[in-house]
């Protein structure tokens, strides 16, 4: 979970030790808010990386904040409407087929940025992916739930022993002090790239707290409407004051599974603790030390999984891709996303991400009312069968 939190605000440029400040005040609101009755921790959200970094390059880190926060309010508005009417609409809106395309082409259109901090230093990034890899085969357990913070850890030693740590900044680091605060700007065309987001977050959002359900024997299904509202009002905070968003993350799950530690109390301890970190200058600078090699490493790893979390989506919804519907709505969403198409308009700029979750959502519901509509939609002929003989036909 740890590691988790920091990869965020390392990648993105946001200051580490508001990230654990807001992290920590963000699950403490989470739990007031959720009346106690759901036990979670709130560390920095993957989902934002792409619009936070185009919105950095395009313009500064004021205007990727005012973008977090727009999304955060807007999550928490959606918070307040599940509360009125239940979950039932998310999956109407965003079938398996098009969630899944939409959380897959945010992980493969971040692909170039894991590239970019590679090429800086190849035989560290090198020895993190590799080193990663491994302590996910060798380790079971709690030591294989954190192999990405171990292979961190490695690439971190052998970029220490190749000269490319900086120790200074943390040697001038004061031991007790503030965070480094920022204050959020807002460009209606960079805020439009973070929208699909907030299709993602609902998705992660319902199965975190169904997880957690599972795995307490609860049914906490009436919680998500106040689970929603409390990562987005988190997420909205952490911006006014240049945090990276923070929401309910699967490394999470993950621990709570690994321990089976379910109690609220854990969290609490665990968010005061944050709180307390967070105000000592130096174990932000120390963190900020992480070159762009062992990063480079770590994303190769970290954003293809964002990806293949969209493959297990269709997985786990029995995604039929014999059926063009489907078919069409992952294939063009991919692609659009990978190639990161940008169209620009009236000053309004839409990146793959957003133009991705665009085509998913309005290829799959136009060619599914077209198919109810005309009887005409057939399951698509396998490649052997289109090559078989003219008497094979594909299967209705």
């Amino acid at each position: 979970m740890f590691g988790a939190t920091f990869l965020v605000p390392l990648l993105t440029g946001f200051p580490p030790s508001t990230t654990l400040l807001f992290s920590g005040i963000g699950t403490l609101l989470f739990l007031v808010i959720t009346a106690n009755k759901v036990p979670s921790y709130l560390g920095s959200s993957f989902a934002f990386i792409a619009p936070i970094t185009a919105s950095t390059q395009a313009d500064s880190m004021g205007a990727a904040l005012g973008g977090v926060m727009v999304t955060g309010l807007l999550l928490a508005a959606l918070g307040l409407i599940v509360s009125r009417v239940g979950t039932r609409w998310i999956s109407v809106l965003m079938p398996p087929v098009v969630m899944g395309s939409i959380v897959a082409l945010i992980g493969f259109n971040l692909a170039p940025t894991a590239y970019e901090n590679f090429q800086q230093s190849a035989v560290t990034a090198t020895v993190t992916l590799l080193a990663v890899v491994l302590c996910t085969a060798l380790f079971k357990g709690m030591l294989g739930r954190v192999s990405v913070l171990l292979g961190v850890l490695i690439g971190y030693g052998v970029a220490v022993a190749r000269g490319e740590v900086d120790f200074a900044p943390v040697a001038d680091a004061a031991w007790i002090g503030l965070p480094e605060f920022h204050h959020p700007t807002f460009d209606p065309g960079l805020v439009v790239m973070f929208l699909p987001v907030v299709l993602v977050l609902l998705a992660e959002n319902v199965g975190h707290v169904t997880s957690v359900g599972l795995m307490t024997n609860r049914n906490l299904d009436h919680m998500v409407g106040r689970t929603l509202a409390s990562d987005g009002l988190a997420t909205a905070l952490s911006a006014g004051f240049g945090g990276s968003p923070t929401t309910t993350y699967g490394e999470n799950i993950g621990v709570m599974s690994a321990t089976r530690v379910y109690s609220t109390a854990a969290y609490w301890v665990a968010g005061i603790v944050a709180i307390l970190l967070s105000l000592s200058p130096k174990v932000g600078a120390l963190i900020f030390t992480i070159p762009p090699g062992v990063l480079g490493g770590v994303t190769f790893v970290l954003y293809g999984l964002i990806g293949i979390v969209g493959v297990r989506m269709w997985v786990d919804g029995r995604v039929d891709f014999s059926r063009p519907k489907n078919q069409f709505t992952a294939g063009v969403a991919l692609v659009v996303g990978i190639a990161n198409v940008t169209w620009t308009f009236g000053g309004i700029e839409l990146t793959g991400i957003a133009l991705g979750t665009i085509a998913a959502m309005l290829i799959y519901h136009v060619m599914d009312k077209l198919g109810h509509a005309t009887g005409t939609e057939v399951q698509a002929a396998e490649p052997a069968e289109v090559v078989a003989s003219e008497g094979s036909r594909p299967r209705e």
